[in-house]
């Protein structure tokens, strides 16, 4: 007889002190970053300019280092169990779709064209707005796993959340933007978007897969599984900082030239994503969803696809645009601010748990590997 548990995945005690202290190697990757990117533009020009339908192919590597540990962790025979998660499914859907968009209207209204209006180019204000409005018109999809993976969130649950979002977008992305913008047609970079859905989602999902599969077949398959993922968890985390590094160095020339526009843009922005990730934590709980879905539905309802907004900015306004610099404010700050949120997600989680009728997290497996149970005895894979 086999029974499916959650344990954490075994740490090294020296992983323990850099995850503790993440969000100072945080802080000092962003400062590497922009003093980098001063001493060495040349080099992060160079970088910068290796993608594809604007997607950056050396990020998309880091992301690819960022992910595949936690799609390890998915079986995809279990997916269809992710149906007794359907409260966090809706809660996520219309925090996306039915609240995000709208609420970044109204605050890029408030902020930037009433109570900044002063401080900000008389000429790029509704450029501004515009592409606040993009930014939270498209829900994020491969840097959720990583959100996730640090709140202990159900994997299954993110993979199929982030799943349906990419087919809503296909169909909702420029309906929604062009209402909110009052634009009559929108040109959505179809390219950016496909082929992000294909870098991010489809190739880890398959590499992860298979190499899941084949680490399964070996005798002990399922402690290989458990080594691979301890290995792999500090890697993950590095490629997170330095995905930070190149970002930050890319646009450390922006950051030093106008540091009080982009402070006064990243207002709205943050407020969003607070506001957002709240509403969606505070709803589950209402519903009883356990608290392995509440934080990866917090997240997922947060985060912003940003290579698609950065690159529909650019088509709709132009490079140099306020538009495309406020979908760049909101990459800048998307790691910091969304590690805050995690921060917040885990530490509440004792509070989350103590309202009567939130159902236990025994239903999640937010590790993916399984330990056999025989007669009542648990015994190692």
């Amino acid at each position: 007889m086999h029974a499916r548990t959650a344990p954490e995945p075994a740490a090294s005690s020296s992983m323990s002190v850099f995850e503790r202290y993440l969000t100072l190697w945080v802080f000092l990757c962003i400062l590497a970053g922009i003093g980098l990117g001063q001493v060495f533009p040349g080099v992060f020009h160079a970088v910068g300019g290796i993608e594809v339908a604007h997607v950056n192919l050396p990020v998309a590597i880091l992301i690819w280092l960022m992910i595949i540990p936690m799609l390890l962790k998915i079986e995809l025979k279990e997916i269809k169990g992710v149906r007794r998660h359907w409260r966090g499914v809706l809660v996520t859907l219309f925090v996306n779709w039915g609240v995000k968009p709208f609420s970044m209207a109204l605050l890029g209204w408030l902020f930037i064209g009433y109570l900044f209006r002063p401080y900000l180019p008389a000429e790029q204000i509704d450029s501004y707005i515009a592409g606040l409005i993009i930014l939270a018109a498209a829900p994020c999809t491969a840097m959720v796993f990583v959100w996730s993976h640090l709140t202990h969130g159900e994997p299954h649950f993110t993979l199929s959340q982030v799943a349906l979002n990419d087919l809503i977008m296909i169909v909702a992305f420029a309906p929604v933007v062009g209402l909110l913008l009052g634009l009559s047609s929108i040109s959505v970079p179809w390219a950016t978007l496909f082929l992000s859905v294909l870098l991010y989602i489809v190739a880890p999902l398959i590499v992860a897969s298979l190499w899941r599969t084949w680490l399964l077949r070996h005798r002990h398959g399922h402690l290989r599984l458990q080594q691979v993922l301890n290995r792999m968890q500090p890697v993950s985390l590095l490629a997170l900082l330095a995905t930070l590094v190149l970002l930050f160095g890319f646009q450390g020339e922006q950051i030093i030239a106008q540091p009080l526009v982009i402070a006064l843009i990243a207002v709205p922005i943050l407020i969003q994503v607070f506001f957002n990730s709240g509403l969606a934590y505070l709803l589950n709980r209402a519903v009883g969803s356990p608290h392995c879905v509440a934080g990866p539905s917090a997240l997922i309802g947060a985060s912003n696809f940003f290579e698609l907004a950065v690159a529909t900015a650019i088509v709709l306004f132009g490079f140099q645009s306020g538009a495309a610099l406020a979908t760049v404010v909101g990459v800048l700050i998307e790691v910091p601010v969304m590690l805050g949120a995690v921060a917040v997600v885990n530490r509440s989680r004792g509070w989350y748990e103590r309202r009567a009728g939130v159902v236990a997290d025994a239903q999640c497996c937010p590790v993916g590997v399984p330990v056999r149970v025989e007669k009542s005895h648990v015994v190692s894979p």
